[in-house]
């Protein structure tokens, strides 16, 4: 048996676009409220303001993530009468997150740590704005008077 590793000729490496492409996609995934955002959206197709509201986020915060993951067409949108509504671009995309989420919980679980359940995001979100970490567009960015 051979020590040596070496990159098949038959398989070539990325080329510099395909891999800019990919590495742009993996750095606007490197962001926990849009991980919650396709999270909703790998689900079902939902309203702007009913994901704000799920989220525990004003709308126009909801809408400014929805627009970068839209410009990377992670998600795609529809609008019926006042109400836009989003859902992930295609399987790829679900399955990409599907396949993230399995790798931490199985990297969790051999280290012998238990990740929350998807549902337990609202107490973590609630107990970290009690610790002093202001919410945009909450209580203490309100203009008074």
């Amino acid at each position: 048996m051979s020590t040596r590793s070496y990159v098949s000729a038959d398989e070539p490496l990325l080329d510099d676009g395909s891999a800019a492409a990919l590495a742009e996609t993996f750095k606007v995934l490197g962001d926990t409220t849009r991980v919650r955002i396709l999270d909703a959206l790998a689900r079902a197709e939902v309203a702007v303001c009913d994901l704000a509201r799920a989220l525990g986020l004003t709308q126009s915060a909801v809408s400014h993530q929805l627009r970068l993951l839209r410009s990377m067409r992670l998600v795609r949108s529809r609008r019926d009468g006042r109400h836009i509504y989003y859902v992930v671009d295609d399987d790829h995309i679900a399955k990409l997150f599907k396949q993230g989420l399995e790798h931490v919980q199985e990297r969790t679980a051999a280290a012998g740590r238990t990740l929350p359940a998807r549902g337990d995001a609202p107490e973590r979100r609630a107990a970290h704005h009690e610790h002093g970490a202001p919410r945009r567009g909450g209580p203490a960015a309100t203009r008074r008077g």
